[in-house]
């Protein structure tokens, strides 16, 4: 094995990803490797770094798509610098941002009406009457932005009577 080469059991020591996955990330073009004569996987060192920037992007729900081309654009060879994950994640914060809102709205309207046009929660009859929601087209149009009738009441109005 060539100096600085680590087997598919090293890099899933070191990254904490499993060979499968690493093996998953090879055929999505996410890294690399060479192969022996007995064409045993063998990754440069640079990998575990790599592999910790598709971590990082996959954690904060980057789809592997966007996470293969941001990893497109460095040196296949080379250690990703600081200057390089400044760069990709940078193009990830807008949608890190839109699923923090996303998830911010959801937290805040668990126990009231998501627009979906269910009608079957008591709620809805007063953020959705008539499914007004219908009109916007299919899914749940007030996880980000409320109904302009649900902004306009206050909580006790909207609170379902006994």
């Amino acid at each position: 094995m060539a100096t600085g080469e680590l087997t598919i059991g090293e890099v899933a020591a070191r990254s904490g990803v499993a060979s499968s996955a690493l093996r998953f990330y090879e055929a999505q073009g996410l890294i690399s490797a060479g192969r022996t004569s007995g064409n045993q996987r063998r990754y440069e060192r640079a990998v575990l770094r790599r592999i910790a920037l598709i971590q990082a992007g996959r954690a904060a729900g980057i789809p592997l798509e966007r996470i293969h081309a941001a990893l497109a654009t460095l040196p296949a060879h080379r250690i990703p610098t600081r200057r390089d994950w400044e760069r990709l994640s940078s193009s990830w914060r807008d949608d890190v941002d839109g699923r923090i809102a996303t998830l911010q709205a959801v937290r805040s309207r668990l126990t009231t009406c998501i627009g979906c046009g269910c009608l079957s929660i008591d709620a809805c009859r007063l953020l959705n009457p008539d499914d007004e929601a219908a009109e916007l087209g299919a899914g749940a149009h007030y996880l980000e932005r409320e109904s302009a009738r649900a902004s306009t009441q206050s909580v006790t109005e909207r609170r379902p009577g006994p």
